[in-house]
């Protein structure tokens, strides 16, 4: 028998659901990706401890969609790839800071966001070659 109201029985599970696989494939935002980028971050994150639990080791890691690789391989077609060329041109942009919140508010006079260099980052192997060299 069907319930008298009408309601779909087990319909809370698909909501559950979907909701725990959007937060299990969430990327790190923009601002948080613009510290990464500084160079202190940087070195540390591209010379990691090897991590058994990370794919490649934690090895290969690209700074600018915060995503490890398996081998040199994967990292080199990725960096040839539409996602991380659209992820640079996002990180064009300068982040967005509370004062820009302020002046977009009304506080102050609009300027437009400043453009920051962004390339894709040198690989290991790459560098050797120029400093054997």
């Amino acid at each position: 028998m069907s319930p008298r109201n009408g309601r779909r029985t087990g319909a809370h599970r698909a909501h559950s659901l979907a909701r725990q696989l959007k937060t299990k494939r969430r990327r790190r935002d923009l601002d948080e990706i613009h510290g990464d980028l500084k160079p202190e971050n940087a070195a540390r994150l591209l010379r990691q401890e090897p991590d058994p639990d990370l794919p490649g080791c934690a090895q290969f890691y690209c700074l600018h969609c915060a995503r490890y690789f398996v081998d040199l391989t994967s990292m080199k077609e990725h960096f040839r790839s539409k996602v991380h060329k659209k992820r640079l041109k996002q990180l064009r942009e300068a982040p967005y800071t509370q004062e820009e919140a302020e002046r977009a508010a009304g506080m102050g006079s609009y300027i437009p966001p400043k453009k920051v260099e962004v390339q894709t980052q040198p690989l290991d192997e790459v560098v050797a070659m120029e400093a054997s060299s």
